[in-house]
């Protein structure tokens, strides 16, 4: 049984104070058959608890042999994969420090990082990761080896650096002794939305405390399945990554985003982790579906969505129930079975989550909990639970054990515990702008405490801005109502030193063309369709929806429609998808000013 429940001995507090303890520990008191798994060659393959420790173990007194040592640096840089799992076992066994980087990143922003961190050794997946590692090689004095995971012609296999004999074995064991809980474990640098990344140093114990912390809101007992899908490079998922695996899990990774679902259905997992956009389009595929049946099924369908649009986490009343129960067997069952038919959690992360999609995915049985965290707290701060009356729609849950939560005088955030950063790498000035001299971290987000502890957040405090007549206006808030909207992909809200709020559009195209067809309107291409002022005029109409319950300073006057999605390739969005607003500004300068210059 893997269902929702305390299990006391999962729940127990482990003798773990280094991060590689946890692999150890559960080799010793709980070995897992399949510990982590991928594809490798094609095929999925498994390593066992045992197996996983033993490869790590070599990796490492091969990385020795190189002349790797305590504080040295090793960079990864790819998809998530049991071997990124395990050049970080092997690093953290040394006392090295791991510089995870995001595969999606240019050669210019890796070799910045490499050069910065001075990183010795670079382990990549493939051949295309090989290419912007050879260029960064060029710049990066430090960078003496280069391994990759796919087989490339040319390049040095990582298989080829596992140990064949035990010669290392005694000076890998001193390291590991070595190493202090209070000991550097990781440089990682956050993509930032603006200017060159930073480095933020976290410990064993900064990770540590949040994998403990975080452990009983898994509700999930040993040998319950998970599957890894947003990038290891970021501490949300590598956090949950010894998380599982202090929980006793079996983890399988998917390196990619193609396929997943059929790869979620494929791993029938209990729990994952999700960022909101991608929540969004399970959400719109699933809608998309709903749209295309006929007669009852169709009524059966948005019944069920209205009932989910309705729910509440308590005092539902008998009548509500009985209905629910029979929304999930006709319809939300089938959601169910999308997403591997035995999820018992879905954690939410890196943005703001819509209420709206909370409540539905909750009515539906698939319990979504929505949690708040920066890479500088490792990551989490608080999150939501299903059980013990720990959920609230619209919050992001109650802080962790041992995690302070303050709001300063303006309304910012601020953060005290464990799980708070060392700091910025070589950046001390930097390091006290955010953090105080008594451990007050300054998050930069907007937000307040209600009077049951659940923490809500309003905006990011360097993205409030100020119109020309004086008004602050927090464009997060509104995005996300916006977003509710079906046909609403995107969006940014717009304004600074202007008259009025105005924002940027990006229409659900998929939605628009099944609206056109309905509606007689020809559907050529994007551009020839945002151009056209019947679908101008009805995507205004869903921002006045929002704008009805907007103050009048904060209602957004006009709109732009724009022909193509954000994403990371393009420059628009971060790596943890998050908007990069000045480059928006900067690529669509001309909207922008037709926006303004007719008003």
């Amino acid at each position: 049984m893997h269902g929702p429940g305390p299990n006391p001995n999962y729940l127990a507090p482990m003798l773990v104070s280094r991060l590689f303890d946890i692999a150890d520990l559960q080799l010793a008191e709980f070995p897992q058959p399949i510990c982590v798994e991928s594809l490798e060659h094609g095929a999925l393959r498994s390593y066992s608890s045992q197996e996983f420790v033993r490869t790590a173990e070599q990796l490492a007194m091969g990385l020795i042999g190189l002349g790797l040592k305590p504080g040295d640096k090793v960079a990864i840089s790819s998809g998530n994969r049991a071997e990124w799992a395990i050049v970080d076992q092997a690093v953290l066994r040394i006392g090295a420090i791991g510089v995870p980087l995001y595969p999606t990143m240019s050669a210019e922003d890796h070799a910045y990082i490499l050069q910065h961190s001075e990183t010795k050794v670079f382990f990549v997946s493939n051949a295309d990761m090989l290419a912007k590692a050879l260029v960064s090689r060029t710049t990066v004095p430090s960078l003496q080896h280069i391994y990759t995971f796919d087989r490339v012609p040319g390049g040095a296999h990582w298989k080829d650096l596992l140990a064949k004999d035990d010669a290392h074995r005694n000076t890998l064991d001193g390291y590991k002794a070595a190493v202090k809980n209070s000991d550097l474990a990781t440089i990682i640098y956050t993509s930032g939305t603006t200017g060159k990344p930073k480095g933020v140093m976290l410990s064993h114990n900064n990770i540590l405390s949040n994998v403990e912390a975080s452990a009983p809101r898994l509700p999930v007992e040993r040998g319950a399945r998970a599957i890894s899908f947003l990038p290891l490079c970021h501490i949300y998922e590598r956090m949950l990554l010894y998380l599982y695996q202090r929980a006793g899990m079996q983890v399988r990774f998917q390196e990619t985003l193609e396929e997943l679902g059929a790869r979620i259905r494929e791993a029938k997992p209990h729990v994952f982790t999700a960022v909101p956009r991608l929540l969004e389009k399970i959400y719109d595929t699933i809608l998309s579906k709903g749209e295309a049946l006929t007669g009852v099924k169709r009524k059966l369908f948005f019944w069920s969505l209205d009932l989910g649009d309705r729910y509440e986490v308590s005092g539902r009343g008998w009548w509500y129930d009985l209905q629910l129960g029979l929304a999930r067997k006709l319809v939300f069952s089938k959601w169910r079975q999308a997403l591997g038919g035995e999820v018992i959690c879905v954690a939410s992360g890196s943005a703001a989550l819509q209420p709206r999609l909370a409540r539905i995915f909750n009515a539906a049985g698939v319990p979504l909990m929505e949690g708040y965290g920066l890479t500088e707290t490792s990551p989490v701060v608080s999150v939501n639970d299903a059980r013990n009356d720990g959920l609230r729609f619209g919050s992001v849950g109650r802080p962790l054990k041992d995690v302070q939560v303050r709001i300063a005088e303006d309304g910012e955030i601020l953060i005290k515990g464990p799980n708070v950063m060392m700091g910025y790498y070589k950046e001390p000035e930097l390091t006290r702008e955010v953090l105080t001299e008594d451990g007050w971290f300054h998050t930069g987000d907007i937000g307040e405490v209600t009077s049951e502890g659940f923490l809500r957040i309003t905006d990011r405090k360097k993205e409030m801005f100020k119109t020309s007549g004086g008004k602050y206006v927090a464009p997060q808030t509104i995005e996300n109502k916006l977003k509710a909207s079906r046909f609403i992909e995107q969006v940014m809200v717009i304004g600074e030193n202007r008259k009025f709020p105005a924002a940027l559009v990006v229409p659900s195209f998929n939605f628009l063309r099944d609206y056109c067809k309905l509606k007689d309107i020809p559907f050529e291409s994007n551009a020839q369709i945002i151009a056209d002022k019947r679908i101008k005029d009805r995507l205004f109409a869903e921002v006045q929806k929002v704008n009805a319950g907007l103050g009048h300073w904060e209602q957004i006057k006009k709109i732009a429609l724009l022909p193509a999605e954000f994403t990371i390739d393009g420059g628009e969005l971060t790596p943890s998808m998050k908007l990069r607003r000045k480059p928006i500004m900067a690529k669509y300068a001309a909207q922008v000013e037709g926006i303004y210059s007719a008003s």
